[in-house]
């Protein structure tokens, strides 16, 4: 059972761009080893900030059009968004510390 939400095309307007608290978004593919490593973190990571940032992961290869939207070219790439708006884009596998050492920055 994860604690992020499942973002899809259809949903990610709603909980991602009207949300009014940050969000953090994993896009990821099943088939890429780094992001499957990187998923744990991020259901940690909404465990951890539950209430105060939204964390949600969304599967490229599932929902093209929002993948295209935001230009993700590499995967995991993590885009944290306020607003509305993407105000920090981070690429690669990172630690639970790192994220949320980011995410507390938007607080």
């Amino acid at each position: 059972m994860t604690n992020a939400i499942e973002l899809n095309d259809v949903n990610f307007e709603k909980e991602v761009k009207k949300s009014s608290v940050p969000v953090l978004v994993d896009f990821f593919a099943t088939w890429c080893g780094p992001c499957r490593k990187q998923l744990p973190v991020v259901d940690d990571l909404a465990r951890e900030f539950a209430g105060k940032v939204r964390i949600g992961k969304i599967n490229v290869d599932q929902n093209r059009k929002t993948a295209a939207e935001y230009t993700i070219n590499s995967i995991p790439a993590l885009l944290v968004f306020k607003e509305g708006r993407v105000i920090e884009k981070l690429a690669g596998l990172h630690t639970q510390e790192q994220l949320a050492s980011v995410l507390k920055k938007y607080l």
